[in-house]
């Protein structure tokens, strides 16, 4: 299917290659061994959600008696780039990047929740890592938008705008479509409780003004332009025979790194103040890649582009033999949460280039 069609067909760009991370970090791998030194975590990470959440109950607190106008604006221009960042974090804590036991991880992910409002951290968890392992794949991607979402938004450039605005909630009608559904199991359940008395206890204990200022960063962060376009800079097929596109302006230094996504599709394994580090240890693979400087821009460009809309990213039937190291059978050597099947000489079919195009946008 030809991936420079105009965005007003009805139906995805189908992937006509397999999943290209898993080969390219192996082919990284093979050439760079040293990248495996950039494998850990970042302890350092968890004073970071510590100072944020303690950031966001304090401007609460600041904004408790004042008007709404101003909460909202509070809540728009600086609450949403910190909830964001804690979004980060929780993604962080998925890929268990921040301490050694998953417990501790989840437990912090919890801890990022608080600000966010909506308790969301363990489904987060869950979801994500399929993402990961089948990227694309319709029935088991809750990136990839439903087929009544793309039909409903089209290519009008008011609906892409509203779709934008309401991503927190257009995003929670698509984990019902998944085969299979996540369990509801403890740890949802302990996310949900604690969650909501943290909810109850800043409406009784500083009031409802400063709760409406959690709930306006957390909807802001997601949703509306700059932050919203992540969505669109992350897998939309902006640029020709790229599935994954990177970020590179300055927002990364406040939101932890969080453009560099072929880096971390990669190697999910590498935490967010080393992905600059593995750009730059294998330039071969990462500076042909076109990318992203402005979010704001991409935003506009998605609303206004006409030949753009839910349907341009690329979708595949099945993952075909990608795996994450997690997925391995014990006894075979993985590297962590890296996406290859084995360490070892790369081998399969070469991929052909991901891009043709010799300038940057």
């Amino acid at each position: 299917m030809n991936e420079s069609r105009a965005a007003s067909a009805t139906d995805f760009f189908r992937a006509s290659r397999p999943i290209p991370h898993g080969l390219r970090a192996r082919r990284i791998l093979q050439d760079h061994p040293q990248v495996r030194g950039l494998f850990g975590r970042n302890l350092a990470t968890f004073w970071i959600t510590a100072g944020i959440v303690a950031f966001q109950v304090a401007m609460a607190w600041a904004l408790k008696d004042s008007p709404w106008w101003m909460v909202i604006g509070a809540g728009i221009l600086i609450g949403a780039y910190a909830d964001h960042a804690l979004w980060v974090i929780i993604h962080e804590c998925t890929h268990n990047l921040i301490f050694r036991s998953p417990v501790a991880n989840t437990l912090t992910g919890m801890l990022a929740n608080f600000p966010i409002v909506v308790p969301s951290s363990v489904y987060f968890q869950r979801y994500h890592m399929k993402h990961h392992a089948y990227l694309g794949v319709y029935d088991q991607d809750a990136d990839v938008p439903s087929h009544w979402e793309a039909k409903l938004v089209g290519n009008a450039s008011w609906r892409k705008a509203l779709w934008l605005l309401f991503y927190p909630v257009l995003q929670l009608t698509r984990p019902p479509r998944l085969k299979p559904r996540a369990p509801i199991d403890r740890w949802v359940v302990i996310n949900f409780v604690v969650q909501v008395a943290f909810d109850v206890a800043v409406w009784m204990l500083i009031g409802p003004a400063a709760l409406g200022y959690m709930f306006a960063s957390f909807f802001f962060s997601i949703g509306g332009l700059p932050l919203g376009a992540r969505w669109i800079q992350e897998h939309y097929a902006v640029f020709p025979g790229q599935e994954t596109n990177d970020y590179y302006g300055w927002l990364n230094r406040i939101q932890l790194n969080i453009g560099y996504h072929n880096e971390h599709h990669d190697f999910p394994s590498v935490p967010w103040n080393r992905l600059p580090d593995l750009k730059t240890m294998a330039p071969e693979a990462y500076d042909s890649l076109r990318y992203h400087r402005s979010w704001a821009t991409l935003g506009w460009r998605f609303v206004t582009d006409p030949t753009l809309s839910l349907y341009s990213r690329p979708v595949r039937k099945d993952r075909g033999d990608f795996r994450l190291a997690e997925e391995l059978p014990e006894g075979v050597k993985g590297t962590g949460a890296t996406p290859e099947f084995a360490a070892g000489p790369v081998t399969g079919p070469e991929l052909p280039p991901e891009r043709e195009e010799s300038a940057r946008p």
